[in-house]
């Protein structure tokens, strides 16, 4: 299959109502793509994540900015950016280790780090950029078992 030109491009008002759109244009792409059930869902909850986080964190509450997500076929799944202009945060301050998170109650977990760790939990690679705006890009991978023929 030819990848070149294999893009999906999105622009949308950064709230709330509009993640159903990211979700099902996903869906869409994921079941093309030939991901499974499984990690479909696994999708969807990190790419609602990072769309969410634009909703929340990005943008001064009395004014509407907006997200742009890409979709982009890659030869051995999909990578799905998720890009504001507003407010960014330092990504290696924000994200918790895996084993800083292991012997500790939820109440006790860093907030604003857990939708992080919850993205690098679910995809293959998490690549945040935050120099004016934030950009994230999440990469997931068909398993080798579920490659489509």
């Amino acid at each position: 299959m030819n990848l070149e030109n294999r893009k999906v491009t999105m622009t949308l008002p950064a709230e709330a109502e509009f993640i159903d759109v990211v979700r099902l244009t996903l869906y869409g792409l994921c079941t093309k793509v030939g991901f499974s059930y499984e990690e479909i869902e696994d999708l969807k909850v990190a790419v609602a994540e990072a769309c969410n986080n634009v909703v929340v964190h990005a943008y001064e509450p009395s004014s509407i900015g907006m997200m742009e997500v890409h979709f982009e076929l890659i030869e051995d799944g999909l990578r799905i950016t998720v890009k504001d202009q507003g407010h960014s945060f330092n990504f290696s301050e924000k994200a918790p280790q895996a084993h800083s998170l292991h012997d500790k109650s939820l109440e006790e977990a860093q907030v604003g780090g857990l939708g992080i760790y919850l993205m690098q939990a679910l995809m293959d690679d998490v690549e945040v950029n935050s120099e004016g705006g934030t950009e994230v890009i999440l990469t997931k991978r068909l398993s080798k078992s579920e490659e489509m023929v």
